[in-house]
This record gives C-alpha cells, sequence and structure tokens, in this order.
C-alpha cells in the first residue's frame, strides 16, 4: 500500500446510477475546487463495513461538513447497482457511495490487493484520505496485516485530524412505545436539544423482559445518553437542567 500525501488523486470515470439511469462522473466533478473526505473499503454489505466504517462517518457527517468539508465519499470495488442498493439499505444520506467498479481509481491510488482467498477478487485496501482541490493532504491506511484491520481509518481518526476540539454529538437511545404521551415529550425535548436519537419501539424492535433486562423497569420511555442510563422524561427534564447549569 503506497501513500500518496501531496500527490493528485486518480482522474478516472466512474460508473454510478441515479434514477434508475446511468451517470458516469469524473474524478475531476467530485474533487476539483473542493475539500473532500474520502474512505475506501474491501466491499459494501460486508460486516465491519456495514457495522461500523459507514454508519460512523454518517454520524459525524454534520460535524465535518462544519469544519469546512464540501462531501464524504465512500469509495469501494462493487458495481452500481451494489452500491446503490447497500446506501438504501444503511440510508447513509449523508455520504455519497461511489461505484469503482472496475478498480481504476483504487489502482491508481495504489490499494488495488488480491482478495481471492475469500473469493472477492481484487478489492480495495482499507483507508481514509482528506483531499483539498484534487491533492491529497492526509491518508490514513490500515496496517498491512492478516484479514481486515480497521484502526486508524475510522471517521474519528479523521475528524480528530481535521479538528482534534471539534464537538461530537452525543449518543443517545430511547426506548418508547407507539401512543406514548411521556416518550413524545422525552423525544420533543432531545429534538429541542439538537440530540439526534436511536429509537427503539417496544413490540417493533425490543420486548417489555428487554426493557426490564437493561433499565430494571417497565415503564417508558427509557433514556441512555452515551453510555449513561438516565431514567423516564422526568429524569431527562432533571439531565438537562444539570447539563445547563454546569455549561453556565
Amino acid at each position: 500500500m503506497q501513500n500518496r500525501e501531496g500527490q493528485k488523486v486518480p482522474s478516472v470515470v466512474f460508473r454510478t446510477r441515479g434514477n434508475g439511469e446511468w451517470k458516469d462522473i469524473h474524478s475531476d466533478d467530485i474533487f476539483k475546487g473542493r475539500t473532500v473526505v474520502v474512505f475506501a473499503l474491501p466491499g459494501a454489505f460486508t460486516p465491519t463495513c456495514s457495522s461500523t466504517h459507514l454508519p460512523r462517518y454518517n454520524e459525524l457527517a454534520p460535524v465535518l461538513f462544519e469544519n469546512g468539508v464540501d462531501e464524504i465519499v465512500c469509495l469501494s470495488v462493487n458495481d452500481a447497482f451494489v452500491m446503490d442498493a447497500w446506501k438504501k439499505d444503511q440510508e447513509a444520506d449523508n455520504i455519497t457511495l461511489i461505484p469503482d467498479g472496475n478498480g481504476e481509481f483504487t489502482e491508481g491510488m495504489g490499494m488495488l490487493v488480491d482478495k481471492s482467498d475469500l473469493g472477492f477478487g481484487r478489492r480495495s485496501w482499507r483507508y481514509s484520505m482528506l483531499v483539498h482541490d484534487g491533492v491529497i493532504e492526509k491518508m490514513f491506511i490500515e496496517p498491512d496485516l492478516p484479514g481486515d484491520p480497521f484502526e486508524v481509518s475510522d471517521a474519528d481518526t479523521l475528524l480528530a485530524y481535521i479538528n482534534p476540539r471539534a464537538r461530537k454529538p452525543r449518543s443517545v437511545s430511547l426506548i418508547t412505545k407507539p401512543g406514548c404521551p411521556f416518550c413524545a415529550r422525552a423525544k420533543a425535548m432531545l429534538e429541542a436539544h439538537g440530540m439526534p436519537y436511536e429509537e427503539i419501539v417496544v413490540g417493533q424492535d425490543a420486548t417489555i423482559r428487554s426493557v426490564r433486562a437493561i433499565s430494571g423497569r417497565e415503564t417508558v420511555p427509557q433514556v441512555f445518553i452515551d453510555g449513561d442510563y438516565i431514567g423516564g422524561s422526568e429524569e431527562l427534564v432533571a439531565w438537562f437542567a444539570e447539563h445547563a447549569q454546569n455549561a453556565a
């Protein structure tokens, strides 16, 4: 794998799909006159790529945009149909998924590797980079180890390079059930404070047994923030009041 910091990105044409039609996108359309984050990975729908790599970039995208990034590109040696289906499956609205179907860009980056032992053929090594006006400023290349290492090309590492003091969104989960007014109140509070959350709906995503096992209670909502158990809507009010006081 080759570190190409200070060099221009390869000049290629990507064959993509949009609105059910083929659309050719030149690399200049992506990079020229813009600041772009690129993260490349071995394949759509694969475990690490789907569970961690892509979702975290999508989650931190608003912060990256606030810190001068114009676009975030996920690149893989997959065809356009696969990448389009993966984007819909992941609901990755903040990310532009680019299919490098023939591996031309990846080969030009010196990142094309042989994964025939997995039945993948030639794929991209995992890496990320920050590109200004087509010139690579910084690359984070995964170490040359067996398997599929994932240590340095993550979104948090790249954000820390761009702005180590950037404020990341809190991780918030909310257990609710349909028709619950206290759940609606908790969601409204989180939204009013600009805190995106993941909603776990009782009867759809979990059962009361799960609520009891996780929180020790059988009521909803149950709120969790950054690994801490907050409680119901009243406890959430107190949590916001405490944090407002500490901020003052």
